[in-house]
């Protein structure tokens, strides 16, 4: 209980009091291939991101009981408009706020009656956990300049058709903002 008022508290903290998006200084290069990473995917099967070379790909960190849970249905109307050029990977996470406790079938069901999804949902898993794709992304060592993991639910970040971290959002971006959009001209 008390870990939890704690993770609750920082989670809030970091959104009044931080950056709201971060962007990759000019010419930092990851020092590790984004693309040598897998995922399980939500129906257990396994996921190379090497798939998705030329597009352009946002990873974000989603939970179905959270305040920024609808955040689903501009996700979605995002992914439809850039059809072919952005790749969505939602990764349910169960760490800030015990706001995403459902199995995988209840996840994908979740996001099926209430928001249509149609891309990819990952298997839960831990930003904080040995996780190959959250070291990649929080690690300057792998991805060339960023530090920073998920402080809430629907953080995003957003790598580019090259395979290089470019942003990171906090939660309280919207996917249809302009921070957003002009990131993905």
């Amino acid at each position: 209980m008390l870990a939890s008022i704690a993770t609750m508290a920082s989670g809030a903290v970091s959104l009044l009091f931080s950056k709201s998006t971060i962007v990759a200084e000019p010419g930092k290069i990851s020092q590790a291939s984004f693309y040598d990473i897998d995922i399980e995917l939500n129906n257990g099967e396994n996921f190379s991101l090497s798939n998705l070379k030329g597009k352009k790909i946002m990873i974000v960190n989603v939970a179905s009981k959270c305040g920024f849970t609808s955040q689903y249905s501009k996700l979605q109307e995002l992914y439809k408009k850039m059809d072919g050029e952005l790749e969505i990977i939602a990764i349910p996470c169960n760490d800030f706020g015990r706001q995403e406790p459902g199995s995988a079938e209840q996840i994908k069901t979740f996001c099926d009656l209430n928001y249509n999804i149609t891309f990819p949902i990952a298997a839960k898993q831990s930003t904080r956990a040995d996780s190959q794709l959250y070291d990649w992304l929080s690690k300057p060592s792998k991805n060339g300049w960023n530090d920073k993991l998920p402080s809430w639910n629907f953080c995003k970040y957003l790598i580019d058709e090259k395979g290089e971290l470019t942003h990171f959002f906090k939660s309280s971006v919207s996917p249809s903002g302009k921070e957003i959009l002009s990131a993905l001209k």
